[in-house]
């Protein structure tokens, strides 16, 4: 078992075929297959085991998509790194995950080079220009055979280390086995795209995020994947009438600017057959905007690192029906789908129906193994019968729809990322004017939510918004920094004492059904 041989066969069937486009330039399957395969050994040749972890951070390029195969062919573990992390941020990936190798590229070599002192990563390697004392990526390549390495994987096997924020203040990573995604590939590829040679997939969404859980299963079926460094409306609509491109996927945040570009007349989108979207909630009615805009081409899908991406899906069909007949369904995620196991189950763990709430639960092939180095917070992630819980409130309908009305966690959804609250209040301690605070996420119709900050500064002592977001962005994620900080005399608290975020966070919710962006 091996999921690089996937790509090794396509290079076979679909050897001339276009597999990866970047700008100008047009990767085939077999250039694929022999590059990942030179990567795959050049990684061995550095005395790297099966098991061992490499990281990369870079912005969207073909290189993620040649690491990715080349780490499932070496039986290596992948770590992907957020692009936007903070260097402390990197820091603690780094000491936690303790890879072998690390893949830079080039806006972020700069990055890299200011924590060395404080990492140990035995080898280091410069994915664009050279950097003294690392190793050249194509270099590498170079030197090593196009072989593919026969390693055998197990469904057990870890493959992936995703990162996430954690509810402790510390980015925490979500083991994904093999297993995990040989079944997210089933997933994609029975329920949510259906493709072939001559199909293209357009990226331009963070490939370490969700974006990139679809690269694999459209590669498998022989499509193509269009990568884009940013998202921008313009390039996205010339490169979808330029690549004639079939599918893409957004977070909400990217919907609604495609959506409201008033440019999008010019461009021919008649290739388009379904544009995904996920990452976090959409209001209803700015899905009904995007439908009249962009035609019946959506479709929406709800999961996450502990599923191994989407595992509820509401589909095109969905949509067509919600808006005809069922208009209060485009509040609804959608009905599960694949292999896995989803309940809403109430306190009893029992699935609930009608109006009643309860917690979105899951078991199945594709829930993770756990978290890194964390047992305890393993524990708390599961039911005592073996189900995750997802922390997300819903109920669901006599057709089985599933409807999030709430959070049991405190995480925040901003532009498809998560962001918890106590990871920013953390930084936000660490100011010296700073007595008290609480970070909740508000409604923001680009956003879906954004993060602010409600501050009580220390008597006698002084502190603007633009000071306070200005010390934020210099620790953290530049999309976790506030968006806005409101300063009060004294926080809310429970009859307990303890200070109560619902009661924070409440006023700039009310009047509205749901309690998510």
């Amino acid at each position: 078992m091996n999921q690089g041989r996937f790509i090794t066969r396509n290079a076979q069937y679909y050897a001339d075929h276009p597999a990866v486009i970047f700008e100008d330039r047009v990767m085939t399957f077999r250039e694929l297959d022999r590059r990942s395969s030179r990567l795959a050994n050049a990684l061995l040749g550095l005395g790297l085991k099966k098991g061992d972890r490499v990281a990369f951070q870079m912005s969207n390029q073909p290189a993620i998509v040649e690491i990715e195969i080349a780490l499932y062919k070496a039986g290596l573990v992948k770590m992907p790194l957020n692009a936007r992390l903070a260097p402390a941020e990197v820091t603690d990936v780094i000491v936690n995950g303790e890879p072998r190798v690390f893949i830079v590229g080039d806006s972020h070599t700069g990055s890299v080079q200011e924590i060395l002192a404080t990492i140990d990563v035995p080898h280091l390697v410069a994915c664009g220009n050279a950097v003294p004392g690392w190793h050249g990526y194509e270099d590498l390549l170079a030197r090593a055979s196009d072989r593919s390495p026969d390693v055998e994987m197990q469904a057990g096997d870890l493959a992936v280390l995703h990162y996430t924020s954690g509810s402790t203040g510390k980015l925490k990573a979500a083991m994904q086995t093999v297993g995990n995604r040989l079944s997210h590939l089933r997933k994609v590829g029975m329920h949510r795209m259906r493709v072939g040679p001559g199909d293209v997939l357009g990226l331009s969404g963070p490939l370490t995020h969700a974006s990139g859980m679809f690269m694999q299963p459209f590669l498998y079926q022989g499509g193509a994947l269009l990568i884009q460094d940013r998202f921008d409306p313009d390039l996205l609509l010339a490169e979808v009438e330029r690549w004639r491109v079939s599918y893409t996927f957004m977070v909400p945040t990217m919907l609604n600017r495609l959506a409201t570009h008033p440019g999008i007349g010019r461009y021919d989108r008649s290739s388009l057959r379904q544009i995904a979207y996920g990452g976090a909630p959409m209001a209803p009615a700015r899905i009904r905007e995007a439908w009249e805009v962009l035609g019946p081409v959506l479709s929406q899908g709800y999961g996450g690192g502990e599923t191994t991406g989407g595992l509820i899906l509401f589909d095109t069909e969905a949509h067509a029906r919600a808006l005809r007949d069922v208009p209060d369904r485009l509040a609804s995620c959608g009905r599960p789908i694949g292999e896995s196991q989803v309940i809403v189950a109430g306190d009893d763990g029992q699935p609930v129906s009608g109006d009643a709430v309860g917690e979105i639960l899951v078991r199945g092939p594709d829930v993770f193994a756990g978290y890194w180095k964390e047992p305890e917070l393993t524990a708390q992630a599961f039911t005592a019968d073996g189900w995750l819980k997802t922390g997300d409130v819903a109920k669901v309908d006599e057709e089985g729809f599933v409807y999030i009305v709430d959070r049991s966690k405190e995480m925040i959804i901003s532009g498809g990322f998560n962001i918890y609250p106590t990871e920013i209040e953390q930084v936000l301690y660490q100011h010296p004017s700073v007595y008290e605070a609480c970070v909740v996420g508000v409604p923001d119709d680009t956003w879906g939510e954004a993060v602010k900050a409600v501050v009580v500064l220390r008597d006698g002592q002084r502190a603007d918004e633009a000071e306070l977001v200005r010390h934020c962005k210099a620790l953290l994620a530049d999309f976790k920094k506030p968006r806005s900080i409101d300063f009060v005399a004294e926080l809310p608290r429970n009859p307990n004492g303890k200070l109560s975020r619902k009661l924070v966070r409440e006023p700039f919710w009310a009047g509205r059904d749901r309690r998510v962006g």
